[in-house]
Protein backbone atom coordinates (compact mmCIF):
# COMPACT_ATOMS: atom_id res chain seq x y z
CA UNK A 1 0.00 0.00 0.00
CA UNK A 2 2.20 2.50 -1.54
CA UNK A 3 1.72 6.21 0.17
CA UNK A 4 2.16 9.47 -1.90
CA UNK A 5 4.85 11.92 -0.49
CA UNK A 6 4.34 15.13 0.25
CA UNK A 7 5.12 16.60 -3.62
CA UNK A 8 3.34 13.17 -5.07
CA UNK A 9 -0.75 13.34 -4.52
CA UNK A 10 -2.64 10.51 -4.12
CA UNK A 11 -3.74 8.70 -7.38
CA UNK A 12 -7.38 8.45 -5.63
CA UNK A 13 -7.35 11.84 -5.06
CA UNK A 14 -7.12 13.07 -8.42
CA UNK A 15 -10.27 10.77 -9.72
CA UNK A 16 -14.36 12.04 -9.20
CA UNK A 17 -14.44 7.84 -9.07
CA UNK A 18 -12.38 4.81 -9.17
CA UNK A 19 -12.00 1.15 -10.75
CA UNK A 20 -15.55 -0.34 -12.42
CA UNK A 21 -17.35 2.05 -10.00
CA UNK A 22 -16.75 4.96 -12.48
CA UNK A 23 -19.44 2.94 -15.05
CA UNK A 24 -22.44 4.70 -16.09
CA UNK A 25 -25.27 3.32 -14.61
CA UNK A 26 -26.82 0.43 -16.61
CA UNK A 27 -30.02 2.42 -16.84
CA UNK A 28 -28.46 6.02 -18.06
CA UNK A 29 -26.23 3.48 -20.78
CA UNK A 30 -29.35 1.83 -22.16
CA UNK A 31 -31.03 5.23 -22.53
CA UNK A 32 -28.20 7.14 -23.95
CA UNK A 33 -27.65 4.06 -26.55
CA UNK A 34 -31.13 3.91 -27.35
CA UNK A 35 -31.15 7.51 -28.52
CA UNK A 36 -29.56 6.95 -31.93
CA UNK A 37 -31.48 7.54 -34.98
CA UNK A 38 -29.03 6.00 -37.13
CA UNK A 39 -30.80 2.85 -38.87
CA UNK A 40 -29.72 -0.50 -38.05
CA UNK A 41 -27.31 -2.25 -40.10
CA UNK A 42 -26.31 -6.29 -40.61
CA UNK A 43 -23.11 -7.61 -40.73
CA UNK A 44 -23.35 -11.36 -41.11
CA UNK A 45 -20.42 -11.65 -39.49
CA UNK A 46 -20.97 -9.95 -36.66
CA UNK A 47 -21.49 -12.90 -34.23
CA UNK A 48 -22.29 -10.61 -30.82
CA UNK A 49 -22.58 -6.87 -31.07
CA UNK A 50 -24.50 -4.93 -28.49
CA UNK A 51 -27.36 -6.37 -28.26
CA UNK A 52 -27.09 -8.58 -24.99
CA UNK A 53 -24.97 -5.88 -23.00
CA UNK A 54 -22.50 -9.08 -23.14
CA UNK A 55 -18.86 -8.85 -22.46
CA UNK A 56 -16.79 -8.11 -26.06
CA UNK A 57 -17.75 -7.79 -29.35
CA UNK A 58 -17.04 -11.48 -31.86
CA UNK A 59 -16.63 -11.56 -35.64
CA UNK A 60 -15.75 -14.84 -37.77
CA UNK A 61 -12.58 -14.30 -39.71
CA UNK A 62 -13.69 -18.05 -41.17
CA UNK A 63 -15.95 -21.03 -41.25
CA UNK A 64 -14.29 -22.38 -37.93
CA UNK A 65 -13.13 -19.21 -35.68
CA UNK A 66 -13.76 -15.73 -34.72
CA UNK A 67 -11.72 -12.56 -33.16
CA UNK A 68 -12.90 -11.36 -30.05
CA UNK A 69 -12.76 -7.26 -28.76
CA UNK A 70 -12.83 -5.58 -26.18
CA UNK A 71 -11.78 -2.26 -24.42
CA UNK A 72 -12.11 -1.34 -20.75
CA UNK A 73 -10.73 1.51 -19.04
CA UNK A 74 -10.77 3.28 -15.74
CA UNK A 75 -9.50 5.97 -13.00
CA UNK A 76 -7.05 4.87 -10.01
CA UNK A 77 -9.27 2.42 -7.51
CA UNK A 78 -5.71 2.22 -5.94
CA UNK A 79 -2.84 4.86 -4.44
CA UNK A 80 0.09 2.27 -5.77
CA UNK A 81 0.73 2.80 -9.66
CA UNK A 82 2.10 -0.31 -10.48
CA UNK A 83 -1.07 -1.79 -8.70
CA UNK A 84 -3.33 0.26 -10.27
CA UNK A 85 -1.86 -0.99 -13.67
CA UNK A 86 -2.10 -4.37 -12.70
CA UNK A 87 -5.58 -4.10 -11.97
CA UNK A 88 -7.03 -2.15 -14.93
CA UNK A 89 -5.02 -4.50 -17.22
CA UNK A 90 -6.64 -7.56 -15.26
CA UNK A 91 -9.94 -6.33 -15.80
CA UNK A 92 -9.68 -5.93 -19.11
CA UNK A 93 -8.52 -8.90 -20.49
CA UNK A 94 -11.22 -10.61 -18.39
CA UNK A 95 -13.67 -9.43 -20.96
CA UNK A 96 -11.80 -12.19 -23.54
CA UNK A 97 -11.93 -14.91 -21.16
CA UNK A 98 -15.43 -15.14 -20.32
CA UNK A 99 -15.93 -15.56 -24.03
CA UNK A 100 -14.06 -18.24 -24.23
CA UNK A 101 -11.43 -16.77 -26.00
CA UNK A 102 -7.37 -16.92 -26.14
CA UNK A 103 -5.70 -13.10 -25.35
CA UNK A 104 -3.40 -12.33 -28.95
CA UNK A 105 -2.22 -8.71 -27.76
CA UNK A 106 -3.31 -5.61 -26.24
CA UNK A 107 -3.19 -2.42 -26.67
CA UNK A 108 -3.14 0.50 -24.05
CA UNK A 109 -5.23 2.83 -22.95
CA UNK A 110 -3.76 6.18 -21.29
CA UNK A 111 -4.80 9.60 -20.09
CA UNK A 112 -2.84 11.32 -17.20
CA UNK A 113 -2.22 14.63 -16.04
CA UNK A 114 1.39 15.22 -17.25
CA UNK A 115 2.03 18.16 -15.12
CA UNK A 116 0.36 16.88 -11.85
CA UNK A 117 2.08 13.54 -11.77
CA UNK A 118 5.33 12.87 -11.57
CA UNK A 119 6.74 10.68 -15.05
CA UNK A 120 8.42 7.93 -12.84
CA UNK A 121 4.47 6.95 -11.57
CA UNK A 122 3.50 7.13 -14.96
CA UNK A 123 6.02 4.72 -15.78
CA UNK A 124 4.89 2.67 -12.97
CA UNK A 125 1.09 2.15 -14.31
CA UNK A 126 1.75 2.04 -17.29
CA UNK A 127 4.82 -1.32 -16.23
CA UNK A 128 2.17 -2.86 -14.40
CA UNK A 129 -0.13 -3.09 -17.12
CA UNK A 130 2.97 -4.84 -18.97
CA UNK A 131 3.48 -6.84 -16.60
CA UNK A 132 -0.54 -8.33 -17.01
CA UNK A 133 0.19 -8.71 -20.53
CA UNK A 134 3.05 -10.76 -20.31
CA UNK A 135 1.59 -12.99 -17.54
CA UNK A 136 -1.13 -13.58 -20.05
CA UNK A 137 1.57 -14.60 -22.47
CA UNK A 138 0.53 -11.60 -25.11
CA UNK A 139 2.65 -8.69 -26.30
CA UNK A 140 1.17 -5.25 -25.19
CA UNK A 141 1.57 -4.01 -28.70
CA UNK A 142 0.66 -0.50 -28.84
CA UNK A 143 -2.19 1.94 -27.89
CA UNK A 144 -2.77 5.53 -27.59
CA UNK A 145 -2.23 8.23 -24.87
CA UNK A 146 -3.25 11.90 -23.88
CA UNK A 147 -2.69 14.22 -21.21
CA UNK A 148 -6.25 13.68 -19.23
CA UNK A 149 -7.28 15.99 -16.28
CA UNK A 150 -7.64 12.54 -14.26
CA UNK A 151 -5.72 9.80 -14.77
CA UNK A 152 -7.33 7.08 -16.90
CA UNK A 153 -5.82 3.57 -17.72
CA UNK A 154 -6.71 0.38 -19.73
CA UNK A 155 -6.35 -1.89 -22.50
CA UNK A 156 -7.90 -2.79 -25.80
CA UNK A 157 -7.80 -6.17 -25.23
CA UNK A 158 -8.10 -9.31 -28.67
CA UNK A 159 -8.55 -12.44 -28.93
CA UNK A 160 -9.37 -15.40 -31.05
CA UNK A 161 -11.93 -18.06 -30.41
CA UNK A 162 -13.41 -20.79 -32.02
CA UNK A 163 -17.08 -20.50 -33.01
CA UNK A 164 -17.96 -23.77 -31.54
CA UNK A 165 -16.75 -23.04 -27.79
CA UNK A 166 -17.60 -18.96 -27.75
CA UNK A 167 -19.70 -18.69 -24.37
CA UNK A 168 -21.86 -15.60 -24.40
CA UNK A 169 -24.08 -14.34 -21.48
CA UNK A 170 -27.30 -15.05 -23.02
CA UNK A 171 -27.67 -18.70 -23.34
CA UNK A 172 -28.46 -20.14 -19.88
CA UNK A 173 -30.66 -23.10 -19.86
CA UNK A 174 -33.64 -23.79 -17.59
CA UNK A 175 -32.05 -25.73 -14.43
CA UNK A 176 -28.29 -24.74 -14.80
CA UNK A 177 -26.50 -23.95 -11.97
CA UNK A 178 -24.44 -21.00 -10.75
CA UNK A 179 -21.15 -20.80 -10.48
CA UNK A 180 -19.07 -17.16 -9.39
CA UNK A 181 -15.02 -17.77 -9.92
CA UNK A 182 -13.99 -15.05 -6.94
CA UNK A 183 -15.09 -13.44 -3.77
CA UNK A 184 -16.96 -10.19 -3.73
CA UNK A 185 -16.64 -7.25 -2.06
CA UNK A 186 -13.86 -5.02 -3.94
CA UNK A 187 -15.69 -2.09 -4.33
CA UNK A 188 -16.55 -2.08 -0.38
CA UNK A 189 -12.96 -2.33 0.28
CA UNK A 190 -12.21 0.53 -2.17
CA UNK A 191 -14.14 2.66 -0.68
CA UNK A 192 -12.75 1.51 2.84
CA UNK A 193 -9.19 2.17 1.59
CA UNK A 194 -10.50 5.78 0.68
CA UNK A 195 -11.69 6.62 3.61
CA UNK A 196 -8.41 5.00 5.56
CA UNK A 197 -10.27 2.20 7.23
CA UNK A 198 -8.56 -0.70 5.30
CA UNK A 199 -5.83 -2.78 6.82
CA UNK A 200 -2.62 -4.01 5.61
CA UNK A 201 -4.24 -7.51 5.13
CA UNK A 202 -7.76 -5.89 3.82
CA UNK A 203 -5.65 -4.44 1.48
CA UNK A 204 -3.78 -7.45 0.24
CA UNK A 205 -6.81 -9.68 -0.57
CA UNK A 206 -8.30 -7.14 -2.61
CA UNK A 207 -5.27 -7.05 -4.97
CA UNK A 208 -4.74 -10.77 -4.83
CA UNK A 209 -8.06 -10.93 -6.48
CA UNK A 210 -8.06 -8.04 -8.51
CA UNK A 211 -5.01 -9.13 -10.53
CA UNK A 212 -5.90 -12.54 -10.73
CA UNK A 213 -6.46 -13.25 -14.77
CA UNK A 214 -9.63 -15.15 -15.27
CA UNK A 215 -7.99 -17.78 -17.11
CA UNK A 216 -10.25 -20.45 -16.47
CA UNK A 217 -12.63 -19.26 -18.97
CA UNK A 218 -10.83 -20.93 -21.95
CA UNK A 219 -11.28 -24.06 -20.68
CA UNK A 220 -14.30 -23.83 -19.37
CA UNK A 221 -16.02 -22.47 -22.87
CA UNK A 222 -14.77 -25.98 -24.42
CA UNK A 223 -16.61 -28.03 -21.64
CA UNK A 224 -19.97 -29.28 -23.41
CA UNK A 225 -21.88 -28.97 -19.70
CA UNK A 226 -21.45 -24.60 -19.74
CA UNK A 227 -23.39 -23.12 -21.72
CA UNK A 228 -23.45 -19.21 -20.81
CA UNK A 229 -20.79 -17.34 -19.40
CA UNK A 230 -20.04 -13.37 -17.90
CA UNK A 231 -17.51 -11.79 -15.65
CA UNK A 232 -18.95 -9.73 -12.47
CA UNK A 233 -17.61 -6.14 -12.89
CA UNK A 234 -18.81 -2.50 -11.99
CA UNK A 235 -22.59 -3.24 -12.01
CA UNK A 236 -22.49 -5.86 -9.31
CA UNK A 237 -23.30 -9.51 -9.31
CA UNK A 238 -26.97 -8.50 -9.44
CA UNK A 239 -26.62 -6.36 -12.46
CA UNK A 240 -24.55 -9.39 -14.61
CA UNK A 241 -26.48 -11.69 -13.24
CA UNK A 242 -29.88 -9.47 -14.57
CA UNK A 243 -28.07 -9.28 -17.68
CA UNK A 244 -27.68 -13.50 -17.77
CA UNK A 245 -31.33 -13.93 -17.02
CA UNK A 246 -32.81 -11.64 -19.23
CA UNK A 247 -30.38 -12.57 -22.08
CA UNK A 248 -32.32 -16.42 -21.89
CA UNK A 249 -35.70 -15.00 -20.86
CA UNK A 250 -35.27 -16.92 -17.33
CA UNK A 251 -34.88 -16.00 -13.49
CA UNK A 252 -31.72 -16.30 -11.53
CA UNK A 253 -32.00 -17.29 -8.07
CA UNK A 254 -29.03 -16.21 -5.64
CA UNK A 255 -28.61 -17.92 -2.62
CA UNK A 256 -26.95 -14.95 -0.59
CA UNK A 257 -25.61 -17.86 1.92
CA UNK A 258 -23.30 -19.62 -0.65
CA UNK A 259 -21.56 -16.35 -1.91
CA UNK A 260 -17.89 -15.90 -1.31
CA UNK A 261 -17.16 -12.67 0.22
CA UNK A 262 -13.86 -11.03 0.39
CA UNK A 263 -12.48 -10.47 4.59
CA UNK A 264 -14.21 -7.70 6.53
CA UNK A 265 -16.71 -6.51 3.39
CA UNK A 266 -19.57 -7.31 5.55
CA UNK A 267 -18.37 -5.84 8.47
CA UNK A 268 -17.72 -2.60 6.45
CA UNK A 269 -20.82 -3.05 5.04
CA UNK A 270 -22.93 -2.85 8.10
CA UNK A 271 -21.05 0.33 9.25
CA UNK A 272 -21.99 2.07 6.13
CA UNK A 273 -19.05 1.66 3.93
CA UNK A 274 -20.62 1.31 0.16
CA UNK A 275 -19.77 2.78 -3.12
CA UNK A 276 -22.18 5.50 -4.58
CA UNK A 277 -22.40 3.43 -7.40
CA UNK A 278 -23.67 0.86 -5.78
CA UNK A 279 -27.16 2.66 -4.87
CA UNK A 280 -26.87 3.98 -8.97
CA UNK A 281 -26.74 0.45 -9.33
CA UNK A 282 -29.55 -0.37 -7.32
CA UNK A 283 -31.27 2.59 -9.06
CA UNK A 284 -31.28 1.53 -12.49
CA UNK A 285 -32.28 -2.37 -11.90
CA UNK A 286 -34.13 -3.21 -8.44
CA UNK A 287 -37.32 -3.24 -10.04
CA UNK A 288 -36.22 -6.76 -11.68
CA UNK A 289 -34.80 -8.26 -8.17
CA UNK A 290 -37.08 -9.91 -5.98
CA UNK A 291 -35.89 -9.98 -2.30
CA UNK A 292 -34.28 -7.47 -1.12
CA UNK A 293 -36.94 -4.95 -0.59
CA UNK A 294 -35.98 -4.66 3.46
CA UNK A 295 -32.51 -5.52 3.66
CA UNK A 296 -30.50 -2.59 2.94
CA UNK A 297 -26.92 -4.10 4.06
CA UNK A 298 -27.69 -7.20 1.56
CA UNK A 299 -28.33 -4.74 -1.23
CA UNK A 300 -25.42 -2.76 -0.95
CA UNK A 301 -23.69 -5.83 -0.81
CA UNK A 302 -25.04 -7.29 -3.99
CA UNK A 303 -24.98 -4.67 -5.93
CA UNK A 304 -21.47 -3.57 -4.80
CA UNK A 305 -19.65 -2.33 -8.25
CA UNK A 306 -16.64 -5.29 -8.58
CA UNK A 307 -13.30 -4.37 -10.57
CA UNK A 308 -11.87 -7.06 -11.80
CA UNK A 309 -14.55 -9.01 -10.27
CA UNK A 310 -14.76 -13.34 -11.13
CA UNK A 311 -16.55 -15.33 -13.66
CA UNK A 312 -20.15 -16.27 -13.66
CA UNK A 313 -20.87 -19.75 -15.06
CA UNK A 314 -23.58 -21.39 -15.74
CA UNK A 315 -23.79 -24.92 -16.37
CA UNK A 316 -25.89 -28.14 -16.24
CA UNK A 317 -25.71 -29.62 -13.07
CA UNK A 318 -23.54 -32.51 -14.66
CA UNK A 319 -20.73 -30.44 -14.74
CA UNK A 320 -20.67 -29.11 -11.65
CA UNK A 321 -17.84 -30.72 -10.54
CA UNK A 322 -15.84 -30.11 -13.43
CA UNK A 323 -16.17 -26.56 -13.79
CA UNK A 324 -14.86 -26.22 -10.28
CA UNK A 325 -12.18 -28.70 -11.01
CA UNK A 326 -11.03 -26.11 -13.80
CA UNK A 327 -11.38 -23.13 -11.31
CA UNK A 328 -9.10 -25.30 -8.52
CA UNK A 329 -6.67 -25.92 -10.81
CA UNK A 330 -6.01 -22.26 -11.63
CA UNK A 331 -5.79 -21.13 -8.15
CA UNK A 332 -9.21 -20.31 -7.82
CA UNK A 333 -10.10 -21.81 -4.45
CA UNK A 334 -12.80 -19.72 -3.12
CA UNK A 335 -15.11 -20.89 -6.56
CA UNK A 336 -18.51 -21.53 -5.09
CA UNK A 337 -21.81 -22.50 -6.62
CA UNK A 338 -24.45 -19.39 -5.17
CA UNK A 339 -27.47 -20.47 -6.68
CA UNK A 340 -29.74 -21.88 -9.97
CA UNK A 341 -31.43 -20.62 -13.46
CA UNK A 342 -35.23 -21.35 -13.27
CA UNK A 343 -38.06 -20.97 -16.43
CA UNK A 344 -39.63 -18.03 -14.77
CA UNK A 345 -40.28 -14.34 -16.05
CA UNK A 346 -36.65 -13.06 -16.11
CA UNK A 347 -35.33 -11.23 -13.49
CA UNK A 348 -33.16 -12.37 -10.36
CA UNK A 349 -34.32 -13.75 -6.94
CA UNK A 350 -32.33 -13.49 -3.73
CA UNK A 351 -32.66 -16.10 -1.32
CA UNK A 352 -30.98 -15.22 2.18
CA UNK A 353 -31.76 -18.62 4.59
Amino acid sequence: MTAATDSTPRLTSLSHGGGCGCKIAPGVLSELLAKSSLPPMVFPDLLVGTETADDAAVYRINDRQAIVATTDFFMPIVDDPRDFGRIAATNALSDLYAMGAQPLMALAIVGMPINVLPHEVIAKILEGGESVCREAGIPLAGGHSIDSVEPIYGLVGIGIVEIEHLKRNATAQPGDVLILGKPLGVGILSAALKKGELDADGYAAMIEATTKLNRPGTELARLPGVHAMTDVTGFGLLGHTLELARGAGLTAHIDAKALPWLPGVRALAERGVVTGASGRNWASYGADVRGLESDAVLRALLTDPQTSGGLLVACGAEAVSEVLAVFGREGFGEASVIGHVAAEAPGVAVVDL
